[in-house]
């Protein structure tokens, strides 16, 4: 077989791989990473030895890895918008400072302990470890449906320490093999790259949005140029900063992703969906030739020291990290303890390593074994345990949040946007309209822009795990179609609909659906003013701290109590005011013994209560 044959051979068999890999990935909700490693390794020379990296020749597989980073990070950057960011931009700013350099100095003290090597050496792998990429946390994310803010946090970590480590790592790498260099190289190797970076990024993400723009007027195939101008722009901000200064073409791609992210460009999201394919493709391929080239005897020369260096990495350094750089943020302790777990490395680290290695190893090929096998064995620990036990461990801490979806986002939709939030549920408001899009998010709220009437955008604000969704727009036709979309399609446990018109009412009720008649509600609203008005004060009230909530009781532990016995275990300023059993309403007495499966409505006069005694009664 000639060589151009085999390395067709070989590229089919790769992309081939992938392809299956993602997919298995998919069906299993597991990061399609880890999938792809055991792949490399299996077709690599170290077992069936169907894919010899080294046909690719040593120039030709820095070209081919260096490009697929730069897009992968474009990609990943392309998604920073400065409303994502804003959704934890505290915590981000911590783990990307704080916890960038806890990670870097915890990893080199442990390298250098356990394998005895240079500081030069345990400095260059703590570099690398320091990046938790967005290929393998973005996966984890779309299959764990935590909060908003610790998604943010996580993918925002990710896309800038991918950058961070990239260069430091490079910039470190240049003191390793200099010997005479003095370590104020390091600083000036980091901040020259960094700069070069956001010069090339900037013009590139800023010229490529401004060619768009004017494209926009006059082309007719908008789409498809858009397309194949911001993939350019990609591979050209990588090119142009590592021309200018070697492996600075990462921070220019992501710094000129993160431009073209916050431009307002045409066909922004079908550029989004394609660029995604791309970087798929990309990722499988590059992630199987660099695991091919992986050698089991790196990783077995490693011993029990490189178990040893997983374990403090992963187990200890990370959670003191993270727990340094969120102090008085807004994530709460469960929801830190899931971040601090979850620290899973991804392309940028087994790369830059792989490249590494193999200009590091004539020279000096102890070091080079212990870079290489401690990078692909963090990889390997982090990948298969932390992506694949995610959703056990969100689920353990209870950090998996009620989703609400609010149709509508008018006066009517932003209020109970802001009575659910305060409670602590998830919120994501749907809209057609952009002005009104922009209002609301201004507001500090999760806003999907679409046509609720539309499935695919139901889907895409999260419809499939949502136990609520209302239907508030003014527009009856809208709502109708929402609420039946919501029933028959998603399954969703509680649909309420908004009857503007009296006459529709009917129409509503035939779906099954809880229907508020807008001229009803008004009526209810004016009667309870005058018979219960300090009730209908404080429920009105903006900014009462209580709620009143009902709740299904499920914990063992409070059936066949009294309520007596049960006011003992609430929070203090939590009292039952109603009891819901088989369809009838009562108002229990001190005596009265509570059921599996009654409904509980609570009065509560702070939200921080209201939590508690909702995760009291449901076993919490």
């Amino acid at each position: 077989m000639s060589g151009a044959e085999s390395l067709i051979g070989a590229v089919v068999l790769v992309v081939s791989l992938g392809v299956a890999a993602q997919l298995v990935a998919d069906w299993l909700q597991i990061p399609s990473v880890a999938f792809l490693l055991v792949a490399g390794v299996l077709v690599g020379p170290q077992a069936l030895g169907l894919v010899d990296p080294a046909i690719f020749g040593q120039a030709g597989l820095q070209a081919i890895v260096g490009l697929s980073v730069g897009i992968i990070v474009f990609e990943g950057a392309f998604h920073l918008t400065v409303e994502r960011v804003r959704e934890a931009s505290r915590e981000a700013l911590g783990l990307v400072t704080i916890g960038a350099f806890v990670s870097l100095v915890g990893t080199a003290v442990a390298v250098k302990v356990v394998f005895g090597t240079t500081w030069p050496v345990a400095v260059l792998v703590g570099s690398l470890l320091i990046a938790t990429g967005p290929t393998v946390i973005t996966p984890i994310m779309q299959v764990v449906p935590v909060r908003d803010r610790v998604a943010a946090a996580l993918e925002t970590e990710g896309i800038i320490n991918d950058v961070t480590a990239a260069i430091l790592a490079v910039a470190t790498f240049e003191f390793v093999i200099a010997s005479q260099s003095s370590p104020v190289v390091v600083i000036e190797a980091f901040v020259a790259r960094l700069a070069v970076g956001h010069v090339v990024g900037i013009a590139v993400g800023g010229g490529t949005a401004l060619l768009l723009k004017r494209w926009h007027l006059s082309a007719d195939n908008a789409l498809q140029n858009a397309r194949v101008v911001v993939l350019t722009a990609a591979l050209l901000a990588y090119a142009l900063g590592s021309m200018w200064l070697s492996e600075a073409g990462i921070a220019a791609a992501a710094i000129a992703g993160i431009v073209l992210g916050n431009a307002e460009i045409p066909h922004k999201e079908e550029v989004a969906g394609f660029k995604g394919g791309i970087t798929l493709f990309v990722l499988s391929f590059v992630f199987i030739v660099l695991a091919a080239q992986l050698s089991l005897g790196d990783l077995r020369a490693l011993g029990v020291g490189g178990l040893v260096v997983v374990i403090v990495v992963a187990a200890l350094v990370r959670p003191l990290g993270v727990f340094l750089s969120t102090l008085g943020g807004r994530l709460t302790v469960r929801e830190r303890m899931f971040v601090g777990g979850m620290g899973p490395r991804g392309i940028v680290p087994a790369s830059v390593a792989t490249l590494f290695a193999i200009e590091l190893r004539p020279e000096n090929p102890e070091a080079a074994t212990v870079l290489v096998g401690t990078v692909f064995l963090v990889i390997f620990a982090t990948v298969m345990f932390q992506g694949g036990l995610a959703r056990h461990f969100a689920q353990a801490l209870d950090i998996l949040p009620m989703q609400t979806l609010i149709v509508g986002g008018g006066r009517v939709g932003r209020e109970l946007a802001v009575r659910y939030e305060s409670r602590g549920e998830e919120v994501v408001l749907i809209d057609s309209d952009e002005d009104t899009v922009e209002r609301t998010r201004a507001d500090g709220h999760r806003v999907v822009h679409g046509d609720a009437t539309n499935a695919t955008v139901l889907e895409e604000a999260g419809a499939n795990r949502a136990s609520v969704v209302v239907a508030a727009t003014a527009d009856d036709d809208v709502n109708l179609l929402v609420a039946q979309l919501a029933t028959t399609r998603f399954d969703v446990d509680t649909v309420v609909a908004r009857a503007n018109q009296p006459d529709n009412v009917e129409a509503f009720e035939d779906l099954d659906v809880e229907t508020i008649s807008a001229g009803f509600a008004v009526a209810d609203a004016i009667d309870d003013a005058v018979e219960r008005p300090a009730l209908a004060h404080w429920l009105s009230d903006s900014g009462r701290t209580g709620d009143v909530l009902e709740v299904e009781l499920s914990n063992d532990s409070l059936v066949d109590r009294t309520i007596e016995e049960t006011a003992e275990k609430l929070p203090n300023g939590c009292l039952v005011a109603m009891v819901s059993r088989n369809g009838t309403d009562r108002v229990p007495d001190s005596d009265f013994r509570l059921a599996s499966g009654d409904h509980l409505t609570l009065v509560c006069e702070t939200n921080e209560a209201m939590q508690d005694a909702r995760r009291l009664c449901q076993g919490g």
